[in-house]
């Protein structure tokens, strides 16, 4: 049986993590769209957040990332995670 990749599109869900400096509590995950929230210490000790969870599609995306932007909270990455992986 021949497995099928799947893609990313701009219009299905897919799962994100995105990264930004600083301390948002977990009590900010219903705000992020029930995103799992955590966060690390990076190697100089400062906070880094961590919002991992399923977006519904690209301009919901963009949607989250306007919200962390008027937030003053800039970016640090946004990845795609492969649902395999």
């Amino acid at each position: 049986m021949k497995e099928i990749k799947q893609k990313l599109t701009l219009d299905q869900p897919a799962t994100y993590q995105i990264k930004v400096p600083g301390h948002l509590a977990e009590s900010w995950s219903e705000w992020a769209g029930g995103m799992t929230i955590t966060v690390e210490n990076e190697g100089d000790g400062s906070p880094v957040t961590i919002l991992t969870g399923i977006v519904a599609d690209q301009a919901a995306l963009q949607g989250l990332l306007r919200r962390l932007y008027s937030l003053g909270l800039p970016l640090i990455s946004v990845n795609w995670v492969d649902a395999d992986e």
